[in-house]
């Protein structure tokens, strides 16, 4: 009993509660700044949308280490006062809203001040600004949310500075004094495509605001857009032809539910309540239809302008796609949503990535049916402009076992797919008949009909032979060694040989290597033996071709593109030329094109001084331009040559202002091989064979414009495939980056016969 009660005695305290202690501010700002600024690219977010408040046009971000050195935001906009300077980086500092019911007449991205504050108690932050009223800009710098001194010893004052317009922001050393944070984020490639996603996706939303990404030390871009731009074409710009051509357009509101909806809103507007609000939406959208695929969806949301993340929009949106797609495969969406202000409640998340907003579910439905209209309305049927191929042979087996029985076929397509059409009676009735070597040959092995090719490469239409002139090369004439090289000849492409020019210049060589070792060995083969089928749609550059029992789908203008950088690189220094009689004038071309620009004033040039500049940039290297490209420009200013860069092949003369205009902000004249480079791009993209106007513009003309106009496509038709597709097939290096979005395969002869016996 005595040593119980001893036990019970030497039992252990019960621990007494820790005291409630008030957290340093230092520490609740830092634990708030880790709330907010998550990585380099929540940090540019939350600049952009200052930029844009601030009223901007233009936004240049500059990157080292992916955010982590260096994360620079230049813009235009309305500049910060001087006396606001000093409380500029203090949390809770705002110029948004002065009350709580100022939220519900919220129209801004900001609104509770935490973002510099927050980015000031992570990093080192400096700040460069200027309004319109005053004489000098403003240099100021911050940590821990209050102004330091630019240098040791110096007042924190802001200093009187050199600048522009606007407000530069300088985030250096981000997380410096973070380190779990620091050590927590992957690497500096993985950040930079991150903020490249950030910077696209508000660039797509804000096509008037022209936005600018690099590296730092970059010479080029890695986004670049343009102002006074569209929606449709800054998709285009960013992500690519392959999603805008594909692209449809719906809009929907609530005042598309019916009139009297519409008429009990009019009725209530002037009560002055929330009722009127809550039905007052209205949403646009661009997504793709059922031809894109994609393996990871592309949601690009925007709600009240503000780009933000939905998982009940997105499910929506993926349940009206299920029934459109095969398993697999998702879609490209751009959807902004405006909603009156007041029947949003912004204020749910520390980084403003969610909202929340009333009818959620109704509003999400009705965008979701409209979807759907569109793609089932557009689904219903499919145009395609096809040609009739003669018969030709019956192919070999491709398999293995074949091969040593094809070396014995003197007379077989020199292709290696396709075999003579004397070679073999068709349908393979007659096996064993044939004269020649092949009768010496034990019976053939049956080819069952899911494996016969029945196209030649050695069959020739008749119109192959009849070139049809385009209207705008209808006077021009070949000199320098290309002989009559016009597109009234007959081609010649199989009697001459485009050899490679001998360069010793270093940037040439890299640039030809290159090439080579982007080489996609198997698109090659399917260029090299292709049958070509016929174009599907002139406007959107498709094409269809055959290789062996497989259709393929092909954008006949990104390879083209290719096809000619490729050939104005292998003939470099020694370009036959297109002489221009009589030479029209540099500066009268150049002014054509960007008279045609929109927003060229909001760069603070003139057209006419910014024709001029782009004359005397050309102009001044009209020798460089003449040696290497044979791009021939008079002391005085004329266009004489221009650069041939394949035999019976002239390009869309009308497309000739607007390639003279791109050299001059296009091209880097700075450093050599970036110079060649982007040069020949602006060659070749002058060389594609696109409409210059898209169709519904080009309708608009009188009759004997449309009669131009079916001459122009004719022409078009008949050089894209008596000229382009075989120069394709015997000079171009196809690299891997065309099967991503460029070559698709839509039908293979044995699976539809497998299809075909399961029905």
């Amino acid at each position: 009993m005595a040593a119980s009660t001893s036990a019970r005695a030497a039992s252990p305290t019960p621990p007494s509660p820790r005291p409630i202690r008030r957290l340093q501010e230092s520490v609740i700002n830092r634990i708030a700044a880790g709330e907010i600024i998550h990585r380099p690219a929540s940090a540019l977010k939350e600049l952009i949308e200052n930029s844009l408040d601030a009223g901007a046009t233009s936004i240049k971000v500059t990157i080292k280490e992916g955010g982590l050195k260096l994360l620079q935001i230049q813009d235009n906009g309305c500049g910060i006062r001087k006396e606001d300077l000093p409380i500029l980086a203090e949390r809770f500092t705002t110029s948004k809203l002065s009350t709580f019911s100022d939220l519900s007449r919220l129209t801004t991205y900001g609104f509770r001040g935490e973002a510099l504050a927050s980015i000031s108690y992570v990093s080192n932050l400096t700040v460069v600004t200027k309004t319109k009223a005053d004489t000098c800009a403003w240099k100021a710098c911050y940590a821990d949310g209050a102004l330091v001194p630019i240098k040791a010893g110096a007042s924190p004052d802001p200093k009187p500075c050199a600048g522009n317009d606007g407000t530069t922001i300088t985030v250096e050393n981000l997380f410096y004094n973070t380190p779990t944070r620091l050590s927590s984020l992957r690497g500096s490639s993985e950040e930079y495509a991150r903020i490249l996603d950030v910077v696209t996706r508000y660039a797509i939303h804000n096509p008037h605001v022209s936005f600018t990404c690099k590296k730092s030390g970059s010479p080029s871009p890695d986004v670049s857009t343009p102002s006074s731009s569209t929606t449709v074409q800054a998709i285009r710009l960013l992500y690519g032809q392959s999603v805008a051509k594909e692209l449809l357009h719906v809009s929907v509101s609530s005042s598309d539910k019916g009139k009297a909806t519409a008429t009990a809103v009019h009725d209530n507007a002037s009560d002055d309540d929330d009722d009127t609000g809550d039905e007052s939406w209205s949403a646009e959208a661009h997504f793709t239809n059922a031809n894109y695929q994609a393996k990871k969806m592309t949601l690009l949301l925007f709600i009240n302008h503000r780009l933000v993340e939905s998982s009940r929009i997105k499910r929506a949106l993926e349940a009206v796609y299920n029934g459109v797609l095969a398993k697999g495969v998702s879609p490209f969406i751009y959807l902004s949503l405006q909603i009156d202000p007041r029947s949003v409640d912004v204020n749910v998340h520390p980084t403003k990535k969610e909202v929340h907003f009333l009818n959620e579910d109704a509003i999400i439905e009705r965008i979701a049916d409209t979807v759907q209209e569109a793609l089932i309305g557009q689904s219903q049927s499919r145009v395609f402009e096809y040609q009739t191929l003669s018969t030709g042979g019956i192919a070999e087996p491709t398999s293995q076992k074949s091969k040593g029985k094809r070396k014995a076929q003197p007379d077989e397509d020199h292709t290696g797919d396709v075999a003579d059409g004397n070679a073999e009676a068709q349908d393979g009735t007659s096996e064993g008949s044939q004269p020649g070597p092949a009768a010496s040959q034990p019976a053939k092995r049956k080819v069952y009909s899911q494996h016969k090719v029945r196209t030649s490469l050695k069959d020739r239409t008749l119109d192959s032979m009849f070139p049809i002139t385009h209207p705008s090369q209808r006077t021009g004439s070949g000199d320098g060694g290309s002989g009559p090289g016009t597109p009234g000849t007959p081609s010649t492409l199989r009697d001459k040989e485009i050899k490679e020019s001998q360069c010793y210049l270093r940037s040439v060589k890299d640039l030809r290597s290159a090439v080579l070792k982007s080489r996609h060995h198997q698109l090659s083969e399917i260029l090299a033996k292709h049958t070509f089928v016929g174009v599907v749609d002139t406007a959107r550059c498709l094409s269809l071709v055959q290789h062996g029992t497989r259709l393929y789908l092909l954008n006949h203008g990104a390879l083209a593109a290719e096809l000619f950088y490729q050939l104005g690189l292998r003939q470099f220094g020694d370009l036959p030329r297109i002489r221009l009689d009589p030479p029209p004038e540099l500066r009268t071309l150049v002014a054509l094109a960007v008279a045609a620009e929109e927003g060229i004033e909001k760069s603070g040039l003139s057209k006419d001084s910014l024709a001029d500049r782009i004359a005397n940039i050309l102009t001044a290297r009209r020798d460089m331009l003449q040696e290497y490209f044979s791009l021939g420009i008079s002391p005085d200013g004329h266009v004489e040559t221009l650069p041939m860069l394949l035999r019976d092949y002239t390009p869309n003369l009308d497309k000739l202002p607007l390639f003279l205009m791109r050299l001059g902000p296009q091209v880097d004249w700075t450093e050599e091989q970036a110079c060649f480079d982007t040069f020949l791009r602006e060659l070749a993209y002058f060389y594609v064979p696109e409409p210059l106007l898209p169709e519904a513009e080009a309708g608009t003309t009188g009759e004997t414009g449309q009669g131009e106009d079916e001459d122009a496509r004719k022409a078009t038709l008949w050089q894209i495939q008596h000229v382009l597709f075989p120069a394709m097939a015997r000079y171009l290096v196809p690299p891997k980056s065309l099967l991503e979005r460029d070559v698709v395969q839509v039908a293979d002869l044995p699976d539809l016969y497998r299809v075909f016996e399961r029905c």
